[in-house]
């Protein structure tokens, strides 16, 4: 007996459906948890998770802060670069700053809550701050003394020509000291919170200042990557660390030094990226040769 038309066409969908189920839902996922169990491969099915002490320490492939309990650098070990990822390389909030070279003036709201540094001035101040914890100079282009970006809002006369009227240091409020005293014949003032100088018609002038033109800090110890997570460093954000770390664990640096170039990874491929040092393996390795006392 033929079945109806309409009943022939239901069964055969029915019959897809199920052999789509079988073969989609659970051969395949099968057919990849059993690949990810061939040996060479397992650890990095379950994460490339590291070891130490019979303890799970963290994971090959996303970075962590080393801090302390107050989120103070830890100064007997080398620090990763800056993350976006939620408060700080969190593997359920990866993300990037979305802050782009544009980003340069800050906001300062009358509610503090509400203000908000620029791009620039996060740099500034990372600079700043690496530069005296690790002995260099934290000096950078476009950034002033104090540690934010060194922008001024320029008003002028006839809108975009003409004569200065008004200057104002547009990141810094009191009671901070205006990077310039003038600028073209006009005193500089401080911002005050709640102004949006960019608005009021002011035009943005950065400042580029006497900074050395390679600043001794590495773009990477001052900015996130984009996934904020990114376990390496580079070996020039590794070397200016040395010294301190030497010192807090009582150590000839050129041992120190060695065990950074242990940790080195080169390009992939030989020309692929870029060398890069891993910061929970050498951190790792400093325990183990080193400790602390």
């Amino acid at each position: 007996m033929r079945l109806p038309n309409w009943l022939a066409q239901h069964l055969a969908a029915l019959r897809a459906v199920l052999v789509f189920t079988v073969l989609l839902g659970i051969a395949y996922p099968l057919a990849l948890v059993a690949a990810g169990r061939i040996p060479g491969l397992d650890g990095r099915a379950d994460g490339s998770l590291i070891s130490a002490a019979g303890q799970t320490v963290g994971s090959a492939l996303i970075g962590q802060s080393f801090t302390d309990a107050d989120g103070n650098p830890v100064p007997r070990y080398f620090q990763s670069r800056p993350s976006a990822a939620g408060d700080g390389y969190d593997p359920t909030a990866t993300a990037a700053s979305n802050l782009g070279p544009e980003s340069v003036v800050d906001t300062h709201a009358t509610d503090p809550q509400e203000s908000a540094r620029s791009l620039l001035s996060q740099v500034c101040a990372r600079s700043l701050a690496i530069g005296e914890r690790d002995g260099v100079d934290g000096r950078r282009p476009y950034c002033t003394a104090d540690g934010v970006g060194a922008v001024l809002a320029v008003f002028r006369a006839d809108g975009l020509t003409g004569p200065a009227t008004r200057v104002v240091s547009v990141n810094q409020v009191a009671p901070a000291t205006p990077f310039l005293t003038v600028y073209e014949g006009v005193a500089v003032e401080l911002a005050r919170p709640g102004h949006d100088y960019v608005a009021e018609g002011g035009l943005v002038t950065p400042i580029r200042g006497d900074a050395p033109a390679e600043p001794a800090v590495p773009a990477d110890a001052v900015t996130a990557s984009g996934s904020g997570l990114d376990p390496h460093i580079s070996p020039a954000y590794a070397q200016i660390q040395v010294a301190r770390v030497a010192r807090e664990r009582g150590v000839d640096p050129a041992r120190v030094r060695r065990l950074v170039a242990e940790h080195t990874s080169g390009r992939g491929l030989g020309f692929v990226g870029e060398p890069a040092v891993h910061v929970l393996a050498l951190n790792l390795a400093l325990d183990q040769r080193f400790p602390a006392s």
